[in-house]
């Protein structure tokens, strides 16, 4: 779509940006039947949403300013889940309405609010921040929001997954019943839904999230490796990719810090982003990543919203993600703006078939591979030094003058391989990998196998998730019926109505006649039965779907196979929070007794 009916001063700054179309998102807000509505737009990230309700509070803002960019109270709020997005927002329409001069004004956490207070003042039409510092200027009289024609919520599912629905709440009370209200959301729950009804009228929904939640322009790469290689593999995906920037997500602060330190001693110019780096600390590392000088970031999830990088094309997915959502959120850094990028997920030989359910969850199609060999990383070194060094350049007098004098006293192979051996130095070393073989899969799964624990066979507990089964209490329980120690109990597989575990063979007679000698004693546990299991819990789920049970996923009716008593809670007792056991599944809890009120 052309540019043809939005305000000149947006034409202008779109021409300007070297922007040639609007995206979907965008197109859809600036049509005729959005015009002055609420809306709730459902799209991906990295669709161009900022711009968008730029875009659809243009003729309002514009109008309401006229030829006096300062206002006296603020027309639009836009409130977003963090720091790094609610500055990504305020970059974004800076350039949009700087043909009008609108003033603008930030107020987000780890700031001087202070300074923010004094940018109130000082007569923006728009603001935009983060709900819990807005709130705190409402509550001190720094924002005033009776002139309020529009509020916009960028990411709202996220904010109310963060707990901010009673800053929301607050905010939203504040401001003037008439005006607009625009929720912007990459899904849309049912607590979005509640919101929408509550202070939305009349509203007109945009779904631009499409059929498939992979975005288009991202290529997903599943990358086969032995958990010992992680490290390894990342530091030749970064290497094969070469990429301008790059982002690496970890699970944890630890992690991010572990993998830093082995990236920045290895020589990548790399900076790390979680939740332990101050503000000031993640504004440097984000800008050093804009000016050049880092290539990659270390971060945790807390960068995976917010963070727009338009040199961004390569996401490593270090760590397993924990859900789909935060797949799509992390990945959707890059792939942005119609641009092309890569996400590659590092998937140990043991997690392949949790990625494998994931990816199909979330309907991304993957391209299955091993992690680049050095051969491979060799080969594209070559590549693009053939391509640099084949590339025009203009010289300076003074570098031509050198480069005469070099072929006087050096052979143009000797200076040539000078040159190479130049760049080549720059580059970290790529890393030998375990090859993807079944025979290297079965040795590092032999590898990882706790020693005594080669051989072993299953036992199954009468109880599952439905009864609270917890390891907390599994494993003292099991322990005092079989008169073994922890130590000699291998891994638990808690399933909704059973658990099963493994006891290596040597001792499972003993293990057995102990089971059965403290079987019906006093304690409520004694009751659960503990059996000999010929299959595994793998082979058990097999079976259950091949005869219609789904013994581990259907809910049961009351009366059926947890036959918890009508009021027990589903959720663990404060006795098992403790460690103490103290399942449910006998009939009801007692109330602790807490005094006098």
């Amino acid at each position: 779509m052309s540019f043809d009916h939005l305000p000149p001063v947006l034409q202008s700054a779109f021409a300007e940006k070297g922007y040639e179309t609007l995206t979907p998102v965008q197109a859809a807000v600036s049509e005729a039947d959005a015009a002055g509505r609420d809306l709730i737009v459902s799209a991906q990230t990295g669709s161009g949403k900022t711009v968008a309700f730029g875009i659809a509070l243009a003729d309002e803002l514009l109008g309401a300013v006229g030829d006096m960019p300062l206002v006296d109270r603020p027309l639009a709020l836009i409130i977003a889940p963090t720091r790094e997005l609610a500055l990504q927002v305020s970059r974004e329409l800076e350039w949009l309405y700087a043909k009008a001069g609108l003033r603008i004004a930030t107020c987000v956490g780890g700031m001087d609010p202070s300074k923010e207070r004094r940018n109130l003042a000082q007569g923006p039409a728009i603001v935009v921040g983060t709900p819990g510092r807005l709130r705190d200027h409402l509550e001190r009289g720094a924002l005033d929001l009776s002139g309020l024609i529009a509020v916009v919520l960028d990411e709202a599912d996220e904010m109310l997954d963060m707990g901010f629905r009673d800053d929301l709440e607050e905010i939203l009370d504040a401001s003037p019943d008439q005006r607009r209200t625009l929720l912007f959301s990459a899904t849309m729950p049912q607590g979005i839904v509640r919101l929408a009804e509550r202070y939305q009228s009349d509203a007109l929904r945009l779904s631009l999230a499409g059929d498939t939640r992979g975005h288009g322009d991202i290529a997903y790469e599943a990358i086969s490796v032995a958990p010992s290689d992680v490290e390894n593999a990342v530091v030749n995906l970064l290497r094969y990719h070469e990429a301008e920037t790059a982002i690496c997500f970890c699970a944890t602060r630890d992690n991010v810090r572990r993998l830093h330190a082995t990236l920045q001693n290895r020589g990548f110019d790399v900076v790390a982003l979680s939740g332990e780096h101050s503000q000031s600390e993640r504004n440097q590392a984000l800008q050093a990543l804009r000016d050049g000088r880092a290539r990659v970031c270390v971060a945790t999830d807390v960068a995976a919203r917010g963070i727009d990088l338009p040199n961004l094309t390569l996401v490593v997915h270090v760590e397993v993600p924990r859900d789909a959502e935060t797949l799509q959120h992390r990945s959707g850094r890059t792939g942005r703006a119609g641009k092309k990028g890569t996400a590659a997920i590092i998937v140990p030989y043991n997690r392949r078939r949790r990625i494998e359910g994931m990816l199909r969850g979330a309907r991304i199609e993957a391209q299955w591979m091993d992690a680049p060999s050095p051969e491979q990383i060799r080969a594209m070194d070559r590549e693009r030094l053939m391509e640099k060094l084949l590339a025009p350049v203009e010289a300076e007098e003074a570098d031509v003058a050198l480069a005469a004098e070099l072929i006087d006293k050096m052979s143009p192979l000797d200076i040539a391989t000078a040159l190479i051996a130049a760049h080549r130095a720059k580059m970290p070393m790529p890393e030998e990998l375990i090859p993807n073989t079944p025979e290297a899969r079965e040795r590092v799964k032999a590898e990882m196998q706790r020693p005594g624990f080669e051989d072993v066979v299953w036992f199954k507990l009468g109880v599952g998730r439905r009864q609270n089964a917890g390891p907390r209490w599994i494993l003292p329980l099991l322990c005092r019926r079989g008169h073994i120690t922890r130590n000699e109990i291998g891994a638990i597989r808690i399933g909704q109505h059973e658990t099963f575990f493994q006891v290596p063979r040597h001792i499972a007679p003993k293990f057995e006649d102990a089971l059965a000698r403290t079987a019906g004693g006093d304690d409520e546990q004694d009751a659960i039965p503990i059996t000999f299991s010929p299959e595994g819990p793998r082979e058990q789920a097999r079976q259950n779907k091949k005869q219609g049970g789904a013994k581990f996923a259907v809910k049961p009716a009351r009366g059926g196979p947890d036959d918890r008593p009508r009021g027990v809670k589903p959720y663990p007792t404060k006795a098992m929070r403790d460690g103490k056991p103290g399942p449910n599944f006998g009939g009801k809890a007692k109330k602790p007794h807490r005094g006098k009120r």
